[in-house]
């Protein structure tokens, strides 16, 4: 049996993210290079958009991940909370940056479709709109915790922010259900048949899995530089070696 509660300790972490991250990163690349090469080039062109409906392989598992880092965030933060462990909050510092990065990607590739599909870069539309609201949260979060220098109060304000944010997300997912919008519905949903094309359905997975990958490397790699700015006084860190940090 494996006894996770160990991981809980920096210490104990650290090593094991530097040995996860290159095969996250890895794996990142393979199914990038694969989703990128059916969503471009394989997946039939759109019979009613075109060629510019390909921007959606990228905008929507962008916005699937800008909401599920959201929710990973939150749930770490209630680990923090709960248990008033160190690495809880070490992680919401780690994965918000690269949220972040997938709400601006999802706002920005909607206004690239939304501009030739509806006109104009941007209306005031309940999804985008608290998709908007979504990328001010992680902001937001970047912001409060780096303004507080003492790394345990910036560690539990960082949380409510993440608590009180959370309630965003189902709104986002839902707008288009509970409002009249220009937003079209989700192409891909637990309960029903997908309505697109099968190799349209595999690059977008694809894609997806691409993000998921990354964001998982790019939060253990990050995880750990955060760790040793935090625990740089410990003991364990003078004992690692050079090539180790």
């Amino acid at each position: 049996m494996i006894n996770w509660f160990k991981f809980a300790s920096p210490a104990s972490f650290y090593p094991l993210a530097g040995k996860l991250w290159p095969w996250f990163a890895a794996l990142a690349t393979a199914f990038c290079a694969a989703g990128l090469w059916i969503s471009f080039f394989v997946a039939p062109t759109d019979f009613q958009q075109g060629e510019g409906y390909r921007i959606i392989f990228i905008h929507v598992p962008a916005s699937w991940m800008s909401m599920f880092i959201y929710c990973v965030m939150a749930f770490w933060a209630v680990i923090g909370i709960t248990f008033n462990t160190r690495l809880s909050g070490m992680m919401c510092a780690a994965l918000a940056p690269t949220g972040a990065l997938f709400a601006f990607l999802s706002l920005w590739t909607g206004a690239l479709w939304g501009k030739p599909m509806w006109g104009t870069w941007w209306v005031w539309d309940a999804r985008l709109t608290s998709e908007l609201i979504l990328f001010f949260l992680y902001l937001g979060y970047i912001a409060l915790t780096s303004a507080i220098d003492d790394p345990r109060r910036a560690d539990k304000a960082g949380a409510i922010v993440a608590l009180v944010g959370v309630v965003n997300v189902p709104i986002i997912y839902f707008s288009v259900k509970w409002w009249n919008t220009l937003h079209q519905g989700a192409s891909v949903s637990l309960t029903k048949a997908p309505s697109m094309a099968t190799t349209m359905l595999w690059g977008m997975l694809l894609m997806a899995l691409a993000f998921w990958m990354y964001s998982i490397a790019m939060s253990l790699y990050r995880v750990r530089a955060i760790i040793l700015e935090r625990e740089h006084h410990a003991g364990w860190v003078a004992e690692l070696p050079e090539m180790q940090r």
